[in-house]
């Protein structure tokens, strides 16, 4: 199965947390998720009582919409983070936040993981100096991030009254410059994304 390409707030609202997914419009308060509106379809009023596998279905649905992932790259990713040390949940989000085009994001140079993923694809993205356009590799602690020469006016302008979430301790940036390097592995208290997703129930989804 393909990336979802449908309407993004459709996600957001099919399980009932706000995957920061339109970013301006996100922040102004004018998506339909910001606006209160339930799930959708015709019985999306109605009360969802999930089974068990329903629960841990939507959790990995979750991280999977979040992080723009197709399910077969977060089924290898699970797999990488069981065969890891460390306890699986936690080294799953770990590889996830580590993705090019996350980093990318969380670095603020994008509005969305989806917009940061388009400028690594289109060749905006500098690692050490070297273009990168593949939003899946893996930054390790110590590599400088930055957009091109070339391209920097081009995403200040499509930053411009974009706010975001707070710049994460594992990444130091510089904001007028575009340039940032990552300073560490992320741990636990340093990715938001624990703080909303139930990453034991996405273990116990794909070790079934």
């Amino acid at each position: 199965m393909g990336r979802y390409t449908g309407p993004t707030e459709r996600l957001s609202r099919s399980v009932g947390i706000d995957l920061n997914l339109k970013g301006k419009r996100a922040e102004a308060g004018k998506t339909s998720f910001k606006k209160g509106r339930t799930r959708p379809g015709q019985h999306g009023q109605n009360r969802q009582k999930l089974s068990e596998y329903g629960i841990r279905l939507k959790e990995k649905q979750k991280l999977k919409f979040m992080y723009g992932l197709y399910e077969r790259q977060l089924r290898k990713y699970y797999v990488k983070a069981s065969n890891s040390k460390g306890v699986t949940g936690e080294v799953l989000v770990q590889l996830l936040e580590r993705r090019l085009d996350n980093v990318v994001y969380r670095m603020k140079f994008a509005t969305t993981r989806a917009q940061a993923r388009q400028l690594v694809s289109h060749g905006h993205i500098l690692v050490d100096g070297k273009k990168v356009d593949i939003p899946s590799y893996q930054v390790k602690p110590g590599q400088v991030i930055s957009v091109k020469e070339k391209s920097r006016d081009f995403v200040k302008r499509e930053l411009e009254g974009f706010y975001g979430s707070p710049i994460p301790n594992w990444i130091s940036v510089n904001e007028d410059a575009l340039t940032g390097q990552v300073l560490s592995l992320p741990v636990r208290d340093e990715i938001d994304t624990f703080n909303s997703i139930k990453e034991n129930f996405v273990v116990e989804f794909y070790s079934k």
